[in-house]
C-alpha cells in the first residue's frame, strides 16, 4: 500500500507556513481541473489567514537569516532525500525576496472585487450556494471552464508573492534531515534533541491500518499510532520511518 507522509510542526511560525502550504496546494489542484465552486475555499481561506497574520515580514526575516548559511544547509543536506540545488535555491529566494519587498497588501484587490466579497460572505454559511443564494455564481459557473480558469488564474496570482518563497524555505527545512527506521513499542514513541527542532515528519505504510497523532516542543516530541478501524491507541509495535528538522 502507500506510504503517508505525517508532518507536526513544534512552532507557530512553522504551523502558519504548512496551511498556506496546503492551501497553496489546493489551489495549483483547482487551476489545473474544474472542479466548479471548490475553488473558493481555498482561496476565501487564505484571505481569511492573511487578514489574521502578517506572514509578509517573518518571510522576508526567514530569508534573510537563511541566504548565509545556504552553504551549510547544503551540507548538511547531501544525503537527504530530498537534496538541495544551492545555486538554483540562493537564485530563487533572492528573487522571491525582491518581489515580496515590492508587494505591501497581499490578495487586497480581492476585497475590493464585488463578486467575491458577495461570496466569501455566503460560503461561511453552511449550503448557502444555491441558486437562490447566489444567482451571481451560478451564472459565473456557467461559463467555459477556460474563461472561468483565467479569472482563477488571476485571482491566485494576488498570493503568488507569498507562497512561492514560503514553499522555497519549507523544501530547505525539511532537506536537513533525512528519514531514518525507528519503532513504536506498544504504539508509543518518544524522542528528544539539544537543537531546537521545528517540525517532526513520519513516513509509515498504510498497510498498517493505524495513523500517528504527534505532539511536542523544540526539544521533545511523542508519537501515539492509533489503529483506524477501532480509532483507538495501537498496543504492538509499529515500524516507521522518522525525521526530525531543526
Amino acid at each position: 500500500m502507500t506510504e503517508l507522509v505525517y508532518e507536526q510542526p513544534l512552532n507557530e511560525k512553522i504551523r502558519g507556513y504548512l496551511r498556506l502550504e496546503h492551501l497553496d496546494n489546493q489551489l495549483r489542484d483547482n487551476l489545473n481541473q474544474d472542479h466548479q465552486q471548490r475553488g473558493f475555499y481555498p482561496l476565501f481561506s487564505l484571505c481569511e489567514l492573511l487578514e489574521r497574520c502578517d506572514y509578509r515580514s517573518d518571510v522576508l526575516k526567514d530569508i534573510e537569516r537563511t541566504l548565509p548559511i545556504l552553504p551549510v544547509a547544503e551540507a548538511k543536506a547531501q544525503d537527504s532525500a530530498e537534496p538541495l540545488d544551492l545555486d538554483a535555491l540562493r537564485s530563487s529566494l533572492l528573487q522571491a525576496r525582491e518581489i515580496l519587498q515590492k508587494t505591501t497588501r497581499i490578495g487586497a484587490d480581492l476585497k475590493q472585487d464585488r463578486f467575491l466579497s458577495a461570496l466569501r460572505q455566503r460560503f461561511a454559511m453552511p449550503g448557502a450556494c444555491c441558486n437562490f443564494d447566489l444567482p451571481q455564481l451560478h451564472f459565473w459557473l456557467a461559463k467555459p471552464w477556460e474563461e472561468r480558469q483565467q479569472h482563477y488564474r488571476e485571482w491566485t496570482s494576488q498570493f503568488t508573492s507569498l507562497l512561492t518563497p514560503i514553499s522555497l524555505l519549507l523544501q530547505l527545512t525539511r532537506s536537513r534531515s533525512q528519514f531514518t527506521p525507528a519503532i513504536a513499542q506498544a504504539g508509543f514513541f518518544q524522542g528528544d534533541s539539544q537543537q531546537a527542532l521545528s517540525l517532526v515528519r513520519v513516513k509509515i505504510n498504510a498497510a498498517h491500518g493505524c495513523y500517528p497523532t504527534i505532539s511536542g516542543h523544540k526539544n521533545r516530541y511523542a508519537i501515539h499510532f492509533a489503529q483506524f478501524d477501532r480509532q483507538r491507541h495501537a498496543d504492538k509495535a509499529i515500524d516507521f520511518l522518522l525525521a526530525t528538522c531543526a
